[in-house]
């Protein structure tokens, strides 16, 4: 398991955590806020002004589950906001890059099997989404908008979705990470709808995303400010392609190969700082571990030879030596 900075939100006492009731109601709330833009304008008519206006979508997808979860949840899960940027930064491009180039053999391997069952489905990865189709207008809005989605997003899903088991039951960080991820995935409805059945596809690399921020923000003690700025920028690039589709790529696994030679790097530099000594006399010391190469300011590993036993060197003791001349003066 890797190693982490203790979280903020865990150890502050003067922020409110709701109950679990509490949050498990924000969820279910913020399920349906999100859903339902792609059924509730068509189910209620009445409902279509609210949704077809920009800040008005805006305000029933994202700002109704902010209010539920800053009133019945409260601020605790939020407490390490902008902390430990330094490491953050590290620990969120490596973990972008690793877990970018994990879903790309998934993705690959799901391809190798569609080529098999379904190939006449890869040819609805050529469709483009609506969201990409609502930004070709004006794409530089959408890719300086892009921030302040992602950190949005970031606030919700790994701040309060994420970030409230962090800190009620960090012990089991992978297991919440793993399902808030799939919830996240999840509610990308319209990649489905887009993509039809070459859709699962698609959702991995959401899911492998997810699960990115929510290991980087436990990682560096509950930071969300972070996550944000990689999730806007992970999403800019994607609007980006509408201007130059070439230098989106070239951004996007550029960003992915930095990253994922990080944590490569850390090790290689760990192992050499920490190279046991060859001990000339005394019991073996054991098997060295090198320090973890994600716990970047964690305490670095330790080795020292033990001392040696009693009686180790053949003959008697050297003599004590004689004691210092007196003072001249």
């Amino acid at each position: 398991m890797l190693e982490a900075l203790p979280s903020a939100s865990a150890s502050t006492t003067s922020h409110r955590l709701g109950s679990p009731i509490a949050y498990a109601v924000c969820v279910v709330v913020t399920v349906f806020a999100i859903l339902s833009q792609y059924f509730l304008p068509e189910a209620v008519p009445g409902l279509r002004p609210l949704y077809g206006n920009f800040l008005g979508d805006l305000f029933v997808v994202y700002g109704v589950p902010i209010l539920i979860f800053a009133v019945l949840v409260g601020g605790r899960p939020l407490a390490g906001f902008a902390d430990h940027m330094g490491r953050a930064t590290v620990q969120g491009l490596a973990w972008y890059g690793t877990l970018s180039l994990l879903a790309i053999v998934v993705v690959i391997g799901l391809t190798i099997v569609y080529l098999f069952v379904d190939p006449a489905a890869l040819n609805l990865l050529t469709k483009t989404t609506p969201v990409i189709q609502a930004a070709a207008s004006d794409p530089w809005f959408w890719v300086a908008f892009s921030f302040v989605i992602g950190l949005v997003e970031e606030v919700i899903f790994r701040g309060w979705i994420f970030g409230y088991w962090l800190a009620k039951d960090p012990s089991r960080w992978v297991w919440h990470a793993g399902w808030t991820s799939a919830l996240f995935a999840g509610v990308h409805l319209y990649y489905g709808q887009t993509y039809g059945a070459a859709a699962p596809l698609i959702f991995p690399s959401l899911f492998f995303l997810g699960f990115a921020f929510a290991a980087t923000m436990r990682a560096s003690g509950g930071n969300v400010l972070l996550v944000g700025i990689l999730h806007g920028a992970n999403d800019a690039i994607a609007f980006y392609s509408l201007l130059s589709n070439d230098q989106a790529l070239e951004l996007h696994y550029g960003i992915v190969l930095v990253g994922a030679a990080i944590p490569l790097a850390l090790y290689i530099g760990t192992r050499r700082r920490n190279t046991a000594p060859t001990a000339t006399y005394g019991p073996s010391p054991g098997t060295f571990s090198p320090a973890n190469p994600y716990a970047l300011f964690g305490p670095p590993g330790t080795w020292a030879p033990p001392p040696p036993p009693p009686h180790a060197f053949p003959g008697p003791p050297p003599p004590p030596l004689p004691p210092p001349p007196p003072p001249t003066s």
